[in-house]
């Protein structure tokens, strides 16, 4: 509980050089746990919170599992042992299945990843003249049956993101969404053109970014609008220059960028138009 080898040293002296033991930590659970130092099973009676029986544990080095703890609440026992399961379940799959494909990313010079995940028995079949229209294959497929049945739960999923979070990965989102595995019919449309209509299946992915933050642009974007009665921007500056009423109305956008670099007398034409 002291040694400076432990993962997470709860225990930290004070200014004084002393150890302030079970702080935090309620009278009642704390009684609880005194009952292992005697027979070394925790009987938890109706009332304790199974989560704060489990930080307690963790703070005090006891063991959390079936043979140390026994409480009338089986769901909320269960509950804290699935998550210390898939836990060490995902920092599995993320080492042997989840990992290689983000190095093949990153090799790629990409800074993020999405990962889809399939069964072993699913099998993706699209057409290369008419492949799906939604970008699908910017993502990484992932087969595993195994990984498939672990992101059926959502408190699975989210331990998950607690653990890519430990690890260090950012803007981390995990869900269900449909995926295209192969084309079922194709339409003609007017003027001959195909249309492939898709089968899609509902599977896990996963995307995840190694960088602080996502790149953003550092310019000033403008919304250009076109006139319906005009063929091009360059007719309707045109317009928009003789007309008097436009321009005291609509005043020309100016970039902020465009300000800074400008000389002195054109920035105070621009501050003092309004």
């Amino acid at each position: 509980m002291f040694g400076p080898g432990r993962e997470y040293n709860f225990t930290r002296p004070n200014e004084k050089g002393e150890y302030e033991i079970a702080e935090g930590i309620s009278a009642t659970v704390f009684r609880t746990v005194l009952d292992y130092y005697k027979t070394g099973i925790i009987n938890c009676p109706d009332g304790i919170s199974i989560p704060d029986l489990r930080d307690t544990c963790d703070y005090l080095c006891i063991n959390f599992d079936f043979n140390t703890i026994r409480c009338q609440d089986l769901s909320a026992l269960l509950h804290e042992l699935s998550n210390d399961g898939a836990h060490k379940q995902f920092d599995h799959y993320l080492e042997e299945l989840i990992l290689p494909i983000m190095v093949g990313c990153a090799k790629k010079g990409e800074r993020e990843c999405h990962i889809v995940v399939l069964t072993d028995e699913d099998s993706v079949d699209w057409d290369e003249d008419h492949p799906p229209p939604m970008g699908e294959e910017y993502s990484q497929i992932l087969y595993s049956s195994k990984l498939y049945r672990f992101f059926k739960y959502i408190e699975n999923r989210d331990v998950a993101k607690t653990v890519l979070k430990e690890r260090g990965l950012k803007n981390i989102r995990i869900g269900i969404e449909g995926y295209p595995t192969c084309k079922e019919k194709i339409k003609r449309r007017p003027g001959g053109r195909s249309e492939v209509i898709y089968n899609y299946v509902q599977r896990p992915f996963i995307q995840m970014s190694w960088e602080k933050e996502e790149g953003k642009s550092r310019h000033v974007d403008f919304q250009c609008v076109r006139s319906k009665s005009l063929t091009n921007l360059v007719g309707a500056g045109e317009d928009i220059l003789e007309d008097p009423e436009m321009l005291m109305h609509h005043p020309p956008q100016v970039d902020e960028l465009d300000r800074l670099n400008a000389p002195l007398v054109q920035m105070v034409s621009h501050d003092f138009q309004d």
